[in-house]
C-alpha cells in the first residue's frame, strides 16, 4: 500500500528492509494502476503550493522548479 501511495519504489525497498530492489518488485506486482485517474496541477509560488494542499492535493516532485501536485480523481 505504501508504493500505491508515494510510487517510490526504493522508498519501500527501505521501508521493508529488503536489500534487493527484485524482493520489493514482487509485492508491486500484485496492485493495479490501470484505473488510476488524478488531476495534476502546478505550483509556480508558495502559495499556489500552500492553496494546492489544502484543497486535497498531494506533493508529488520538483519539475524545472515548479512543484507538481496531485489529487484523485
Amino acid at each position: 500500500m505504501e508504493y500505491y501511495r508515494t510510487r517510490d519504489i526504493l522508498h519501500v525497498k527501505e521501508m521493508l528492509g529488503h536489500k534487493s530492489l527484485n524482493s520489493t518488485l514482487i509485492y508491486t506486482q500484485l496492485i493495479n494502476f490501470d484505473e488510476d485517474q488524478y488531476i495534476a496541477k502546478v505550483a509556480h509560488t508558495e502559495e499556489e503550493a500552500c492553496r494546492l494542499i489544502e484543497v486535497g492535493f498531494e506533493y508529488v516532485c520538483d519539475f524545472n522548479g515548479h512543484k507538481i501536485f496531485r489529487k484523485p480523481k
